[in-house]
Formats: C-alpha cells, structure tokens, sequence
C-alpha cells in the first residue's frame, strides 16, 4: 500500500486548496465502513506462470505505468485531490484511515454512489461538474460561446478529447495540450512504456507501446490508437486518455485510466465470431435507413481478458466490465473500434452482486432463468453495440458528432442506446440461429436483474441514469410489472416490441442531435420510482459493487518491478 500510495503521488503538484463550503456533517468512522462495504473485497489473481521472464519484467513495467494515471485522474477530477491526499494521508487515526479508504474507492471527496455526497468536511458539497478541464472562474455558458465564435481549426483543438482550457496571464482563453499540461506524469509513463517495448518480443504490443509512448509526449493519439486496434499479444494493456464521464458540462474531455490484463485466448477465440455479425445487424437497424453505416470500419476485434490492474478513470467507484475503445470518431469511422471483456471483473460481479439482487427483486419463478453466459454475452452485445448506429452526424447544416452534438446528455443517452440495443441485436442472433432459442427465455430475465444492479450505481452516473430511463420505459409500456409483493417480471408478449421501439427512439435522437430531445427524457425517464425504490431500499445489504485488490500485480511489481540489470 505504501508504495502504491508513493506513485499515486509521484508528481504531486499543490493544485491549490479547497473551495469555501458549506457546513457539512461529516460521516464518522462507522459510517464510512457502512459506506465502503458496500463494495466486496475480491482478490484479483491471475495466473502468469506461462510468461517468460521477459514478458514479466515489461509486463511489470506496464503496471507502474498504469499507477501513474491514478495521479492524472485525480487532478483531472478536482483541482483540490492532491492536496488532500497528502493531507489524509498524514491522519493514522481510525477515522483517517477510513477516509481515506473511502477517497482512494471513489478517487475524491465524494460518494460516486450518493449522488456525490461529501464524505470529508472542508471540501466543496459537490463534485464540480467541469472537472478540473476548465477554469474556474468561467461558466458554462461563456466558455460554449468562446468556442463557437472560433475559427473551425481553433473549435477542433477547444473540444478535442487532449486538450485543458486555461486562462493565459494576460486574461484570455487558451487550449493547452495534455502533453503539456500533464507534461511530467507523461514523460514518467512514457519512459516506463519504452522500457516495456524493449522488454517485449511480441511486435505488436511493442509497436503500440512505442506509438503510446510518442503520443503522451506528442499529443497526438492517432497512430497509437491504429497500433491498439492491431494488438494481437498474450499482454492486452489499454492506457491513456479515453472516456469523457468527468466532463459533466460537454463531455468533451478525455480523463486517463489504465487496464492491464492477460487475454484468455479460449474465450477470445468463442466470440471472434459476433464480429462477422456487425455489419448485418448494422443493416438491421430499427432506424431511418439513411442513419445506417453502409460500412463499419474494417477492424471489429473482440478479447476477452483476465484483469490484473486498473487505474484512473478505469477504477473509481462502480468497476468497469467491459468497454468499447477508442472513442476518437476518426478512428472508428476508419478503423472501427475493439471489444474487451474483463472476465474475472464480470464473475466477481456476477456471483457477489447480481445473483443476491435476483433473490430479492425477481419473483422466486424467475430467478433460476438469470444466467452468467447471458450477464456475459449481454455484457458483450453492449460494447458491440456502441460502435454501431449513428456517430458521425449533420446538425444544421454542420458536419458534427454525437457526442458533440448531445453534450453532457451524450453519455447517458449512449450508454442507454448500447443497452438496448445489446438486447435487441441478442434476440436477431438467437432469430437468425447464431445464439441456442434457449437464450431467449433467460436472457430478458437476466438482463432485469442487472438493470436493479446497474440503478444502484446512481442516477447521477451516466450507467445508472440509461439503465433507470430503460427501465421506466419498460414499466411505461408494460413490457415490465411491479407485483404486489415487491418484485419484478418480465411481460414475454410484450419485451421485444418495447425494446425495439426505445432501440428506434435512442438510435433516431442521435442520429438527430437533438440535445433539448435527449435532455427532456433523461429528465422524464432518468429518475427512481417509489415502485423501485421499495426494492432498491431491500437491497441495503448486498452489495453494489466489488473492491478489486491487485494481488497478482503487487507481488508481480515486487519480484520484477526493479532496475533491469546492465
């Protein structure tokens, strides 16, 4: 822990104090272990006997890499992290020790679980919803106003994924790159990424190592994102700046995390076939034709890999199962975009979460029909489906994205999108004769269970806020019923139908740009109703979600984290 704790704060810099507060009560001891066990502790093992010592060492290196976007992320999320970090860690008290337990979960101040609640006194009573990507003294408002009244090449760099909007001494705003501004972690990250390469013998992953490491100090991602697509190694390392959930003005800011894993090359080589199915499912779309993609990029790879260390925006809260990378449109439209599954992230979840959910928010008829394969597959069909259906759009005229387009609505709105219509492409697989009939009967049930999970992780968070909207719309259109007693079900004459309309008006919406549209639904949809809040409130004892503890990857650092000898 320590030595964790020693890299988080490699770079710290004083980013400033806290703002003023409000008064706050602040939880005591107790109370914060009430809070924080509401993630299981789950030891992450992974079996690395079958890599040579090579591999190991750049295997090693990849891990120390990977803490440094921990430091990142926490400057990206609020300009006050660092400062107290340091702060906590100086308390050895039992209240201390909570606190900061609670911190590192959530990586700041605030419970990602309590619509950011503040669980340390003197901080802000809420996360600020810029995150640290622009200045403090400027609104909302303002700075969307500066970057329309740029020229095109400037509006490119002010809403690109790599760049911080500060002000310049003299007052005015200007873009600055992430290389630059995060210039000293970058350098760290990319030293240890080309110790890696040259560890390595497979050549693929040191060409994506090598073409990573450039790209932290050059600012441009493009080739290195090209190289990730190509990765074919028993190593499967993602890092860098990716998703944009800390950006709650735009969503136009990428914040830094990091998996590093071992692919399961048995399992990777099950799916490999759902690739060969984008296209037609693509085609298949519920949608106005012209919102289809005649052609999705070439490359559709899927891994499904073991987890051995997640950092950054990759570990804070709710753990990630699965994700669909690079978010750059211009690779997807160009290359398309790959599929990771974390298998052992998604059976850790599995049996300590979703299967206790199903005891208590399904009717006892229902609970043997929730399945792991259907939770993986499901999970699987998600990450597929982000890559299809509208992405590059016409909005007045102006060529633009979805993400641009919908701002801080994006991500609730996509993440909703890749849920159901994972569910709509599963029930055209098991149509077609790709997936077994027998799915059908388990895999809407299955898929209810999770949403119960998925609504626990917070209205506020872009998951839970998509999947609370779906199961509304489910309830609205009685494709879903609340029995007298507390529990759910699924209406089988009546799911398709409803998960294929909401497919059509999510996908429509995009395709649209319709950012009034998508923010009035979040807002009618995107709530918890007394019905399910009755069974949320029962499950105040399971847990929502699981702790990870790196145990492969600490002692592998240990025995081979060192100076390489001369």
């Amino acid at each position: 822990m320590t030595r964790y704790l020693l890299s988080l704060l490699s770079a710290v810099l004083l980013a400033g104090a806290a703002r003023a507060a409000e008064p706050v009560t602040p939880p005591n001891a107790a109370e914060l272990q009430r809070m924080t066990a509401r993630f299981a502790p789950v030891d992450l093992k992974v079996d690395l006997s079958k890599l040579p010592d090579n591999e190991k060492r750049a295997l090693a290196k990849l891990v120390q890499a990977a803490r440094l976007m921990d430091t990142l992320f926490l400057r990206q999320s609020w300009a006050g992290n660092e400062t107290l970090l340091l702060n906590l860690l100086q308390d050895t008290t039992p209240l201390g020790r909570e606190r900061l337990h609670a911190f590192l979960l959530n990586k700041g101040p605030w419970s990602r679980l309590d619509e950011g609640r503040p669980f340390i006194p003197g901080v802000p009573p809420e996360p600020p919803a810029s995150g640290n990507f622009y200045p403090p003294d400027s609104t909302q408002e303002r700075l969307e106003q500066w970057v329309k009244a740029l020229p095109e090449p400037q509006q490119r760099e002010a809403t690109s994924f790599y760049t911080t909007i500060r002000r310049a001494p003299e007052g005015k705003l200007i873009t600055v790159p992430y290389s630059v501004e995060y210039q000293g972690e970058l350098a760290q990250a990319a030293q240890l990424l080309r110790e890696a390469a040259a560890l390595t013998k497979q050549p693929t992953l040191q060409a994506f190592l090598t073409a990573r490491a450039d790209a932290f100090l050059s600012n441009d991602y493009y080739a290195s994102e090209v190289a990730w697509m190509e990765l074919d190694a028993s190593i499967e390392p993602t890092l860098g700046p990716y998703e944009v959930y800390e950006d709650n003005w735009f969503n136009y800011k990428a914040a830094f995390e990091a998996f590093i894993a071992l692919r399961d090359d048995a399992e990777t080589q099950e799916l490999a076939r759902f690739s060969g199915e984008l296209q037609g499912l693509e085609d298949s779309l519920p949608i106005d034709p012209r919102m289809r993609n005649p052609k999705l990029g070439a490359l559709a790879p899927i891994r499904v890999v073991n987890s051995l260390f997640s950092s950054g925006d990759g570990n804070r809260g709710v753990q990630t199962a699965a994700f669909n990378l690079p978010n750059d449109e211009r690779v997807t439209a160009e290359k398309g975009s790959k599929r990771v599954m974390l298998k052992n992230i998604q059976e850790a979840k599995f049996q300590r979460v979703l299967l206790p959910i199903a005891k208590v928010a399904l009717a006892a008829k229902d609970r043997a029909n929730v399945s792991f394969d259907v939770f993986f597959t499901h999970i699987l069909m998600h990450e597929l489906m982000h890559g299809l259906g509208p992405h590059n759009i016409t909005v007045g005229g102006k060529q633009t994205t979805v993400r641009q387009a919908l701002q801080a609505s994006s991500s609730a709105i996509e993440e909703a999108k890749a849920d159901i219509s994972g569910l709509w492409a599963l029930q055209q697989l098991v149509n077609k004769g790709t997936l077994d009939k027998a799915m059908e009967r388990t895999m809407y049930t299955t898929y209810l269970a999770s949403m119960f999970r998925s609504i626990r992780f917070g209205i506020d968070e872009a998951h839970g806020k998509g999947v609370a909207l779906q199961l509304n719309h489910f309830l609205d259109t009685g494709a879903v019923k609340a029995s007298p007693e507390g529990t759910f079900s699924i209406v089988p004459e009546k799911i398709q139908a409803s998960v294929e309309a909401l497919t059509r008006q999510l996908m429509e919406l995009q395709g649209r740009g319709d950012r009034a549209e998508a923010e009035a639904l979040l807002a009618k949809l995107g709530v918890v109703r007394p019905e399910v809040k009755r069974v949320l409130d029962k499950l105040r004892n399971v847990p929502v979600d699981i702790e990870p503890r790196f145990v492969s990857a600490d002692q592998l650092v240990r025995e081979y984290g060192g100076p390489e000898k001369k």
